[in-house]
């Protein structure tokens, strides 16, 4: 809403929207719960005339929000495509078409860009990035293709359980972690002792990093903070570091 330029038109918010955008959080703005964990009662007390929600979704909260009795938008992504197609349903719902247009032609620009200058030195590592510890699960298909995009070779298979065993088999040579409801506090060193993952590339060159949650989870122009922060972790020397990103101290517990 905010990228629509429609952020006074937001009534309500959950926790995790506020974390993608901050000043969503002031005011008189209402946190609920989540499309999770939603109950029809605080979906009717903020006076809606129009719940958009996406997954996770939870089948029992999802029957609360629809006996709400508001409108009712959901929305279910994978890919890059279905994301920007999201924009566009949005936009269309609230009587602005062109600005969700012009919002998804930024973030291809923005994608296109980091595309053109990622692949110039010939370097394509593989990465494994995780949207969860336990059990283990590979990110969606879209952060599959941010990396492509920023000239990386996703491995394992996006959006499944994997083990940890699979994933040492893969030999990334870059590991991103980025826990759904997380923010920034994964805990890198644990995870790859528990793992046994001292001997994998990765570890072994220090390439181990957290990237925060609403940048790679949220299925929002927050993508790009996200593809920011990957590019970077792939090729440290070509690009600025942003923010929303934090690498694994290199001790002799990681491999060196």
């Amino acid at each position: 809403m905010r990228d629509l330029g429609l952020l006074d038109r937001v009534v309500a918010c959950t926790r995790y929207c506020a974390d993608v955008c901050p000043e969503a959080a002031g005011g008189e703005l209402r946190i609920v719960s989540d499309s999770w964990t939603s109950q029809a009662e605080e979906i009717r007390a903020a006076n809606a005339d129009l719940v958009i929600a996406s997954v996770p979704y939870q089948l029992e909260a999802v029957g609360e929000i629809l006996k709400a009795g508001v409108r009712f938008v959901g929305l279910a992504p994978r890919a890059l495509s279905d994301i920007f197609a999201d924009i566009a349903v949005i936009a269309g719902v609230m009587a602005v078409p062109e600005r969700g247009e012009k919002v998804v032609e930024n973030m291809l620009r923005a994608i296109e860009d980091v595309r053109a200058r990622s692949l110039t030195d010939g370097v394509r590592p593989k990465v494994f990035c995780e949207e969860w510890g336990k059990p283990i699960i590979a990110s969606q298909p879209w952060v599959a293709e941010l990396i492509a995009a920023a000239g990386g070779q996703f491995v394992c298979q996006p959006g499944s359980t994997v083990s940890a065993e699979a994933v040492a088999e893969a030999q990334p040579d870059v590991l991103l972690a980025a826990w759904c409801g997380a923010g920034d506090r994964v805990p890198l060193q644990k995870i790859v002792s528990q793992r046994n993952w001292t001997e994998v590339p990765a570890v072994r060159s220090g390439r181990v990093f957290c990237i925060s949650d609403e940048l790679l989870n949220t299925p929002a122009t927050s993508l790009i903070g996200g593809l920011k922060a990957i590019t970077w972790a792939l090729h440290p020397a070509q690009f600025p570091r942003p923010a929303g990103i934090r690498q694994i101290h290199q001790t002799s517990s990681a491999g060196r």
